[in-house]
């Protein structure tokens, strides 16, 4: 399982308002239509989840269970965003385009993570038990990914759109694909045994590159079949057994019936 690491520098705690201005300065760095802290405040609904949650996270702390649990559900109908007020955010959490986005109850999040649409940290098990994943520092998780179970992805961690990740991934690795598989790991890119790159932002349609492989191969095979075919094409077999069969016009073969004697 790959341990997630503190950042370099350790950070001073920050005081609750602290918290929330980071949540919303950190969105200039990662967006640029971002214009002005009141643009933000007014219509990124990404960063109204994420402050909300910082509120409900201290009223479930603080066990007061059921107005955590209604303050959470009415950030999910302003925002259609769900996190479960028992998940544990770190600082500067930014959620782009925040829908449909779902965080569980013992989900851990890391500092600087940004989370795409579509985006599901969900459990696995019914049991009342850690069952949800562990994001580490700075993991971007792209648009209609799913990491389920109690995982974790170490720091620097990238994960492809609409990739389903349910295994341990190190740091600083990149995730694509159903079941999500390490693709590039610390800058060195993984290529397939099969010559399949499943980078997907340079090859949309695996598949279809294995079919045109699949395709190139049998060419190749045909002519290496029609060579061969001319090569000894002026062999002939000599004189055997099957002599009536290799001519270009058999003669037809009589039968005789010997009709045993009676």
């Amino acid at each position: 399982m790959a341990k997630v690491m503190p950042a370099a520098n350790a950070e001073k705690p920050l005081s609750f308002f602290g918290q929330w201005a980071e949540d919303v300065n950190c969105v200039f760095a990662r967006d640029p239509a971002a214009r002005s802290v009141l643009e933000i405040l007014l219509t990124y609904s990404g960063v109204h989840a994420v402050l909300l949650h910082r509120i409900s996270h201290r009223l479930w702390l603080a066990e007061w269970c059921l107005a955590a649990r209604v303050l959470a559900a009415f950030a999910k109908w302003m925002t259609s965003v769900e996190i479960h007020p028992g998940a544990v955010i770190g600082r500067r959490l930014f959620i782009d385009h925040a829908l449909g986005v779902v965080i569980g109850e013992t989900s851990v999040i890391g500092d600087d993570v940004t989370l795409y649409h579509g985006v599901t940290l969900g459990g696995t098990t019914w049991n009342k038990e850690k069952r949800h994943p562990t994001l580490g520092n700075n993991v971007l998780v792209g648009s209609g990914a799913k990491i389920l179970g109690a995982i974790t992805l170490g720091n620097n961690v990238r994960v492809g759109a609409n990739s389903v990740v349910v295994k341990d991934v190190p740091h600083c690795c990149t995730v694509v694909g159903i079941p999500g598989r390490v693709i590039q790991s610390k800058g060195t890119k993984i290529q397939n045994k099969h010559g399949i790159d499943l980078d997907h932002h340079l090859v949309p349609d695996p598949v279809g590159k294995a079919i045109a492989c699949l395709m190139e191969r049998i060419d190749e095979l045909e002519a290496q079949q029609a060579e061969w075919k001319k090569a000894n094409s002026h062999e002939s077999c000599g004189s055997c057994e099957a002599e009536s069969i290799c001519a270009a016009h058999p003669e037809p073969v009589k039968l005789t019936l010997v009709q045993s004697a009676q």
